[in-house]
């Protein structure tokens, strides 16, 4: 204690460093913007929004044989919705809004479940990547997402303004169904 020197600016200034990268972009834009946000809007109803904006972008389309793949190890089936691509291009993206920098591993894990093994335990299984691979690069090429080093993709200012503007008219449809809602954006 009596041997500790204290250097306040220096540690301050590496604590809000350290504090700015952990919390990445999305909490300061969210307080600093008037604008709702995508923490405002039900997560389903921004899903859906997104999924119809990305059904539009000509770079994003699901491979020939979408239609054919699981989803990963846990999955017994194809998925039923023969619009998953979309739907799960618009999951990475608001993934990403929320705790970027993530890298496919992370992905992998998140989009995982449990196998089933018959009488023995069931055990956790990552998601399949090469869905999560092709959907991010295809993301990329179209301007929504950037590789940042070896941390992980993170959303550009083009995938951001694309979330906040659908998150915004959400809002402003929630608004039209619940006036109370107004003081909240």
């Amino acid at each position: 204690m009596f041997g500790m020197r204290l250097n306040l600016p220096q540690d301050l200034g590496e604590a809000t460093q350290n504090l700015n990268k952990h919390l990445g972009s999305a909490l300061r834009r969210r307080v600093v913007n008037d604008m709702p946000t995508a923490y405002e809007v039900p997560a389903e109803q921004l899903l859906k929004k997104l999924t119809e904006q990305l059904r539009r972008q000509p770079q994003i389309s699901p491979p020939p044989w979408a239609l054919f793949a699981k989803t990963g190890a846990q999955a017994e089936r194809p998925p039923q919705d023969r619009e998953w691509w979309y739907a799960r291009a618009a999951s990475i993206l608001r993934k990403l809004y929320f705790h970027a920098p993530l890298s496919l591993r992370g992905l992998k894990a998140e989009y995982g479940g449990t196998r089933d093994l018959g009488h023995r335990p069931r055990h956790q299984r990552d998601g399949g990547g090469s869905s999560i691979r092709k959907i991010l690069r295809q993301l990329e090429e179209a301007g929504l997402v950037m590789k940042r080093g070896r941390e992980g993709r993170i959303l550009t200012s083009k995938g951001t303004s694309l979330l906040d503007k659908a998150s915004a008219q959400i809002f402003a449809e929630l608004v039209k169904v619940k006036p109370q809602l107004t003081r909240y954006g």
